[in-house]
């Protein structure tokens, strides 16, 4: 699905309800207001990467190092973007299918431990602070469309294509909670008791529109305790073909997310 362009808002979103950094600064250490690096499931495509947001005071300067106290980004702003400064970025690495690199050699490349975020901002003031990797991945969550399974193809184009086709007056997306780590990917395996702080759903569809081919997109982003959402009517009387995306966050902001598609008809 093309939801990429939303992690940045449901992210900063998403971090009012995850708990507030507490490491210890040095006393002329600026701390970030937000300061994560963390990991992307797509169960459904079989790939990972890693992704980061940072936002604090205006900078000039931000760098990001490993567990093992090497840089792994530099970011620096030049001329007229120096002068205003920098207050929030986010990046998400590649994302090579599972064929390309295995589960397991992505993250022995990004290894469990704490990362550190540094910066400079405009008044040369140092911005710090530290956040926890781990390579515990919540488990799919497992979404129905009114009681439907989910759709393992979702491409018209290739075969098995086998989008249901749904006739109701309301569409509901609906998963059981998710209450552990990733059976087969990640460390801890299939272990109970994982803590997920949300859950993000995005609806998508194509349209036709003067001005060539647009993608309309429903998100929103749900507590640990809310585990269905109803599609709005108005979203849904765009268009006959959807595809929709159930993403589960864990307290580390590791995510994984699955993706399925439905047809509407009429009564």
């Amino acid at each position: 699905m093309t939801t990429r362009d939303l992690y940045l808002s449901a992210a900063i979103a998403a971090s009012l309800s995850l708990p507030a950094l507490a490491d210890e600064h040095d006393e002329d250490e600026i701390p970030w207001a937000v300061a994560e690096v963390f990991f992307e499931l797509n169960d459904t495509d079989g790939d990972l990467g890693i992704h980061a947001l940072v936002d604090g005071e205006p900078w000039k300067r931000m760098r990001i190092f490993d567990v093992n106290e090497r840089r792994m980004l530099g970011v620096r702003a030049r001329g007229r973007l120096r002068r205003q400064g920098v207050t929030e970025i986010f990046f998400e690495s590649a994302e090579p299918t599972f064929d390309e690199l295995p589960p397991h050699v992505f993250f022995r490349r990004f290894p469990e431990g704490s990362y550190e975020i540094e910066g400079i901002t405009l008044e040369g003031d140092e911005l710090e602070s530290e956040t926890e990797i781990t390579h515990a991945m919540p488990a799919p969550a497992e979404p129905t469309v009114n009681g439907i399974p989910a759709a393992q193809q979702c491409d018209d184009e290739e075969p098995g294509y086998d989008a249901p086709v749904i006739v109701a007056d309301e569409y509901v997306i609906a998963w059981q909670p998710v209450t552990t780590t990733h059976p087969t990917l990640g460390s801890p395996q299939g272990a109970p008791g994982l803590g997920i702080v949300n859950y993000q759903v995005v609806v998508e569809t194509e349209l036709e529109t003067p001005g060539g081919e647009f993608t309309t997109i429903f998100s929103v982003i749900l507590p640990p305790d809310v585990t269905e959402m109803t599609i709005p009517e108005e979203f849904l009387d765009q268009a006959d073909e959807f595809k929709y995306e159930v993403l589960a966050r864990e307290t580390s902001w590791n995510q994984t997310a699955i993706e399925s598609c439905f047809l509407t008809g009429e009564e």
